[in-house]
């Protein structure tokens, strides 16, 4: 009968066992690699540019006001959330009537805001980043507008629309501070009237660019007007200059001559223009000359 013996290897025992340990040693510093990733990865929060950072702690806002680019935070305790605090624009279409009783259909409606950096963390406690325009802006836009349009004339709606905006946005600027909203700028966009109003404000509009028209060519008129006036009395002013400098010129003459009779032949003397008497006298026989050389010539003959 054939014996049967069992050995046993203890090599290959002590081989297996020191695989095993190597295998859970490589699988354990994987482990912990990966570890080490996920807590390194869950430490770093980009902030992109035109946002804000908002660290939160369990929940709780701790900073509201992380910058731009990489910022660190306690992994798995802490997360960073991005608030966009650029330029928001909110526009509504609705219905307003003015106080006469005109219809304003289709009114266009446009805010144009941003958030209140250092009052971030009371929008978001108290109404929430993505609440803002539903609890807001939806109310107030219109009901201020509304409010704005019912207290003038739909004439006057046309005429003095920048007034109008211009006291819908003040109002919603002071109301709007107060929850960190700031406002930038608003604007009536659209004002559509009934056919029958429009019509006649387009009538009335030209009538009253043509009356204009008119008081400017009157006032062109009375421009001329004046003009010639001025004219003739400068004109005439200069006369009785020339007038009254003339008569101070003989009063002088004539003073001169009370004391000097001979300033008279000294007068002549200035006024003479250097050309002969054509009539020579002795006071008997009157000799007439017709021109400056026959006169000459008769004399040298008759002497």
């Amino acid at each position: 009968m054939a014996e049967i013996k069992f050995t046993t290897n203890s090599s290959e025992k002590k081989s297996d066992g020191t695989g095993g340990k190597s295998h859970g040693k490589i699988a354990l510093i994987i482990v912990v690699i990966a570890v080490l990733l996920l807590v390194a990865l869950n430490s770093f929060s980009i902030v992109n540019e035109g946002y804000i950072g908002v660290r939160y702690r369990f929940g709780k806002i701790v900073q509201d006001n992380l910058t731009a680019g990489l910022n660190m935070h306690i992994p798995f305790i802490e997360e960073v959330e991005q608030v966009d605090i650029r330029e928001h624009i909110y526009s509504v279409s609705t219905d307003a009537y003015t106080s006469d009783t005109q219809s304003v259909n289709s009114l266009q409606l446009k805010l144009n805001y941003y958030y209140d950096s250092s009052k971030l963390s009371d929008i978001i406690r108290n109404i929430g980043i993505n609440n803002v325009e539903a609890r807001l802006l939806v109310p107030n836009v219109q009901k201020i507008a509304k409010d704005a349009i019912g207290k003038v004339k739909a004439e006057q709606l046309v005429q003095s629309r920048a007034d109008v905006t211009n006291e819908i946005q003040n109002s919603l600027t002071e109301i709007l501070a107060k929850d960190g909203v700031i406002v930038t700028a608003f604007a009536i966009e659209n004002l559509n009237f009934d056919d029958a109003f429009e019509a006649s404000i387009q009538a009335k509009v030209i009538a009253e660019q043509d009356a204009l028209k008119m008081e400017n060519k009157t006032k062109e008129k009375e421009e001329e007007a004046k003009q010639v006036v001025i004219a003739a009395e400068a004109e005439a002013q200069s006369k009785r200059i020339a007038a009254e400098a003339e008569a101070d010129a003989i009063k002088a003459i004539q003073e001169q001559l009370q004391r000097s009779p001979n300033y008279i032949d000294y007068f002549q003397i200035e006024k003479w223009n250097g050309q002969l008497p054509q009539v020579v006298s002795d006071g008997v026989n009157p000799f007439i000359a017709l021109d400056g050389a026959n006169a000459n010539n008769n004399t040298n003959n008759g002497n």
